[in-house]
């Protein structure tokens, strides 16, 4: 009896933390987003974090999208292949690429490189007492760390899904035509044939979606750690594993939302 009450109060104290933890994230995000519509806009953050987000992280997400573009149309041939339905390739690359793997593979790797960038930064600005400098200096944290970031996580994101969505498609392509023997102007056509515009823009509003809940949690474990060197570092660890799975969390709500029938 005493076991199973020691696992009912620990499951209680659980869940209480969960919810806790949710609110606070919540108002975070409600009050970081407010500032972005409130002046004064630090416009300079906001290209900076732009640059952060978008630019610097262009070299891995066009490298991982265009392998996966490779990747995709390799295995989709081997398994199309023994129902004779070869194809199907073009259309399954483009599909795939612009519904799913663009904006969730982006997203992963925009998350592990400036979502922990971030936490990063704002964690030892934290730490070494440089946010509370900005409030005595009367400038508002969360208008001048939190919401430029937010702002940039919105923008960029779909930027970069739209060159990861190019670059996977032809990824796709090179190895239809090289390695597979397709004729360039066929597989063309069947990739056009269906491409749908529904596609694209869910897969961009995703990646809006995305950049968001990125720079959300860089900001959130940041602007919240504590303890020094290894409190970043448990911020910065926190800030990657959470926008991951609330990437594919999301990823699953977005789909069911935009193409549940």
């Amino acid at each position: 009896m005493s076991a199973f009450l020691d696992f009912v109060a620990s499951l209680g104290r659980f869940l209480i933390g969960a919810c806790l933890g949710t609110g606070r994230l919540t108002l975070f995000a409600v009050e970081g987003l407010s500032h972005i519509f409130r002046p004064p806009f630090y416009g300079r953050q906001f290209l900076r974090a732009m640059l952060e987000i978008g630019y610097l992280s262009l070299p891995v997400v066009a490298l991982t999208a265009v392998f996966t573009g490779m990747v995709l149309a390799l295995q989709s041939s081997t398994g199309l292949s023994r129902f004779a339905a070869d194809s199907a390739v073009a259309s399954l690359v483009v599909l795939s690429v612009t519904r799913e793997l663009g904006p969730v593979l982006a997203g992963l790797m925009v998350a592990g490189r400036a979502g922990a960038a971030m936490a990063a930064e704002i964690g030892t600005m934290r730490v070494t007492d440089q946010v509370d400098a900005l409030t005595t200096l009367s400038t508002n944290p969360m208008k001048y760390l939190v919401a430029p970031r937010l702002l940039a996580g919105l923008v960029a994101l779909p930027l970069l899904v739209m060159v990861a969505d190019i670059l996977g498609v032809l990824g796709g392509f090179i190895i239809g035509v090289v390695k597979l023997g397709f004729n360039p102007g066929i597989y063309l056509s069947n990739t056009l044939d269906f491409l749908r515009t529904d596609d694209v823009v869910s897969g961009l509003a995703k990646a809006g979606v995305f950049g968001f809940l990125i720079a959300l949690m860089g900001c959130y474990h940041g602007y919240n750690s504590k303890g020094g060197a290894q409190g970043v570092g448990a911020a910065t660890t926190s800030a990657v594993v959470a926008a991951s799975v609330l990437i594919l969390a999301f990823d699953y709500v977005l789909t069911e939302l935009f193409f549940a029938r």
